[in-house]
């Protein structure tokens, strides 16, 4: 096993994802409520199951994220100019993420509420 190869391969990775970081407010604005999701999740001691959904979840809409990005990308270098299909791939994609979004916070909802209303009742 070549270390030094997989330890470039790891920093490349890195890269790619703070450069995303840096220049994607909606991957920024994604890490931060994950933070948050991840903060409530434990203190509100969800039984493993629940957090394997959670962070499967949290792990989906930020890959499809950085999936959105590298595709956006790709399509700025491959036409640089914005052509109808560009701009209808661009949308499929950002569809994608807020899809994903959209359905991971109603699965969360089904998660979180009970814990959420057993706080206020007890």
């Amino acid at each position: 096993m070549d270390y030094k190869r997989m330890l470039r391969s790891v920093k490349d990775a890195y890269s790619g994802i703070k450069h995303v970081y840096i220049h994607e407010q909606n991957f920024r604005i994604q890490i931060f409520v994950s933070f948050i999701i991840v903060i409530i999740m434990l203190l509100l001691h969800l039984t493993r199951g629940e957090m394997v959904v959670v962070l499967l979840l949290i792990l989906l809409v930020l890959v499809l994220e950085l999936l959105n990005t590298a595709i956006e990308k790709f399509l700025d270098i491959v036409k640089p100019r914005m052509h109808l299909h560009v701009a209808v791939v661009k949308d499929i994609m950002a569809s994608m993420v807020l899809l994903a979004s959209i359905f991971a916070l109603f699965i969360g909802i089904i998660i979180f509420l009970p814990y959420i209303v057993d706080l206020f009742i007890l």
